[in-house]
């Protein structure tokens, strides 16, 4: 009963659309409210990341829900997931338990700052679109940190260059719509092209000491790839079992959020595209 009524004064005085230049439905704010008032029961020892992440499993896999028609506004949508709006949703319900946050409206601020560029929403270009671009940008503005030592097992250096949007923009309905944001997108993509990051090959990817230690429970897990213009495949968390590191994340595969069954060496196996493994985590 105390639980419902947080929640129903967390949310009453939104309705489906309102805020500044968000889209959502009362069911996504009704949730967060629900998580985060749950959370606040949880003893500070928790591992937050996991905890909400862990709260999504089994919601549908669903891809290009940020892609509206008309002007860019704020998506919030928690009940269909990517591996990025996924990894982005569980990030602002964590930042917004550690303040002590328990309002939609301060969730959808945290949501905003990540998503756009200093958090700004200035049409499609000014939202973030590749991971690399994202982990320097909340790395600045002290949202999360990337881990890129001890060597090992970050034995291996990824040169970013990434060109894909800019050379496939018929693949995106807001550049087929608006051709002059290409060169704004170029633009992006060359500022991060040579950038160079700390990464962890597949190979490495083991059930070790040296491992357990590099890689907390409830980080955030880019792997890496080497696909022709593009810097990260996939997104997920780390969650470290006995037989080794395993992928939290919303899968294209089973078409749902899951705890991968298998080992995420077995995963990157699989793929051979992937390289391996850079590491970022959220500054609690």
């Amino acid at each position: 009963m105390v639980l419902a009524m947080v929640v129903m004064l967390c949310c009453m005085t939104m309705k489906a659309g309102q805020g500044s230049s968000a889209v959502y439905i009362p069911t996504d704010s009704i949730t967060v409210c629900r998580m985060l008032s749950e959370a606040r029961q949880q003893p500070r020892t928790t591992n937050f990341p996991l905890f909400f992440a862990r709260q999504f499993i089994g919601r549908p896999y669903v891809a290009y829900t940020l892609e509206k028609d008309g002007d860019e506004r704020l998506v919030v949508n928690t009940r269909q997931l990517d591996c990025t709006t996924l990894v982005e949703t569980v990030t602002a319900l964590t930042l917004c338990a550690c303040s002590g946050e328990q309002t939609f409206a301060a969730f959808r601020k945290r949501l905003q700052r990540m998503r756009y560029h200093d958090g700004v929403i200035d049409r499609y270009p000014s939202r973030i679109h590749y991971f690399t671009d994202w982990i320097v940008s909340n790395a600045k503005a002290g949202i999360v940190s990337e881990i890129q030592k001890p060597n090992p097992p970050f034995m291996s250096v990824q040169t970013v260059s990434v060109n894909y949007m800019s050379q496939h923009p018929q693949s995106y309905q807001a550049l087929k719509a608006h051709p002059e944001y290409v060169p704004e997108i170029r633009r992006m993509e060359q500022r991060i092209t040579g950038m160079k990051f700390r990464y962890i090959p597949k190979a490495k990817v083991r059930n070790t000491k040296v491992m357990r230690e590099a890689i907390h429970d409830g980080d955030i897990i880019a792997i890496t790839c080497k696909k022709a213009g593009l810097d990260i495949a996939h997104l997920g968390f780390a969650v470290w079992k006995k037989d080794g590191l395993h992928l939290l994340n919303a899968s294209q595969l089973h078409k749902k959020v899951v705890e991968e069954p298998m080992t995420l060496y077995e995963y990157l196996q699989k793929h051979p595209s992937h390289t391996g493994i850079r590491i970022i985590r959220i500054n609690q």
